[in-house]
């Protein structure tokens, strides 16, 4: 006997939204940890780039300059970044998408093949593996350019795209975990704030380039990990769930006198959304409704229904929540997280790894309880939020509570036979 079941709200599915980010961040995290315990140890090496361009750390520096030299050279790659940001907004508003892509193609490029090669060429170092140059040279050029292609092509299977997105990720964090200690540590507390105020201000570059994206309806071309979106189908009963999410704005619906007047009815659905709009060819107007409803699973993935012309208080949805919203969603309600954060939470662990293991698992258990944190505050406010300040404080936090007071009251413990 069929019961009927309440639909799923936004929190239900929450559990498994968290578990299909953090998967790809602690792989990350845990490979960039792996890299810096076996390379670290043989290769003690510095690098020299923007974060490092107005001082150079020295061993011999008081406490005083080396925090002030680290403040310095925080506020210049924070400049940086925040013209980088900038001129990006300015060609994706003038339409250079091409030109976006074949930079971010370039980038990506560089990343797998001259960041991954020096590391790979360490591991060859370190484990004597015996390879001639040519044969390193053509699989380090193949593997950069399908890299590219996986990230910056949709007909690649996701999770190829998702795994060079996570190698990417973790190439870069190494190379930062190189930076000097002191500037690591501002750097990151600089970039947590940095993407507070980006993302949150109202001028903020990357909330510019959002709205922008969604006004148009384009993707950024950016490096975005994309988790799929959660679908929730019950065999029993055919239909398949489909949740969105939306931010509630104040729209005024067209009548549906008007609407039969001279207008173009344009439906756009994916695999994963069901969205219907209404489009005005006169004026323009655009009138979006996101239903988290039923859709036949044979029509799922072809179809979408029209909006009800005849709509009114009755089908439970007012005017202000007609308008799609998808900050910090994808398009097909999937959760995106920039590449930054991953390689910041990974940066973060990784200098925790120089350390001492006790600080891996506390920075760890921070930046997962801070994820989690902001995916919460994700479903309940519905918009794009930086995904850095909470976890970078926690793992920051933690970090230092566990250096300089719980691993000393765990040494104590042991020492008088307190605590094995």
């Amino acid at each position: 006997m069929a019961q009927n079941q309440t639909p799923k709200t936004l929190l239900d599915s929450l559990g498994e939204e968290i578990i299909r980010i953090l998967t790809p961040v602690s792989i990350c995290m845990f490979l960039v940890v792996l890299l810096v315990s076996i390379l670290n140890s043989s290769s003690s090496l510095s690098v020299t780039s923007i974060a490092t361009i107005a001082y150079s750390e020295t061993s011999s520096d008081s406490s005083w300059d080396k925090f002030l030299g680290a403040l310095l050279n925080s506020l210049a790659f924070v400049a940086v970044v925040t013209v980088a940001t900038f001129i990006l907004v300015l060609f994706f508003y003038l339409r250079c998408i091409k030109f976006l892509k074949i930079y971010m193609g370039f980038s990506s490029f560089v990343v797998l093949g001259f960041m991954g090669g020096e590391i790979a060429l360490f591991f060859i170092e370190k484990f004597s593996v015996p390879i001639d140059c040519i044969t390193f040279l053509v699989l380090l050029f193949n593997f950069a350019v399908i890299g590219v292609l996986a990230v910056f092509m949709s007909k690649m299977a996701i999770v190829v795209t998702q795994g060079y997105l996570v190698l990417i990720g973790m190439l870069v964090a190494y190379w930062f975990t190189l930076l000097p200690e002191w500037t690591t540590w501002v750097l990151l507390v600089a970039m947590a704030l940095y993407d507070l105020a980006a993302v949150l201000l109202p001028v903020g570059p990357l909330r510019l380039l959002v709205e922008l994206a969604m006004s148009r309806d384009e993707d950024i071309p950016a490096l975005v990990y994309e988790a799929r979106p959660v679908t929730h189908h019950d065999p029993a009963s055919g239909p398949v769930q489909r949740r969105i999410w939306r931010e509630r704005q104040n729209i005024r619906l067209v009548s549906e006198d008007n609407s039969s007047s001279g207008r173009n009815v344009n439906v756009i659905s994916d695999s994963n959304s069901t969205v219907s709009i209404v489009q005005a060819s006169h004026s323009g107007t655009r009138i979006a409704r996101v239903e988290e409803g039923q859709v036949l699973e044979r029509d799922a993935e072809l179809s979408a229904p029209l909006i009800d012309r005849g709509m009114n208080g009755q089908d439970g949805m007012s005017a202000e929540s007609l308008m799609l919203e998808g900050m910090g969603l994808g398009s097909s309600g999937a959760i995106k997280l920039g590449l930054g954060d991953f390689i910041f939470y990974s940066v973060l662990v990784g200098r925790a790894a120089m350390y001492d293991f006790m600080t891996v698992y506390a920075c760890y258990l921070a930046i997962v309880a801070g994820l989690g944190v902001t995916l919460m505050l994700l479903a309940l406010y519905q918009k794009a939020l930086p995904a850095l300040p909470v976890s970078i404080a926690l793992g920051v936090l933690f970090y230092f509570l566990t250096r300089f007071l719980l691993e000393v009251f765990i040494v104590q413990c042991s020492l008088n036979l307190v605590m094995f």
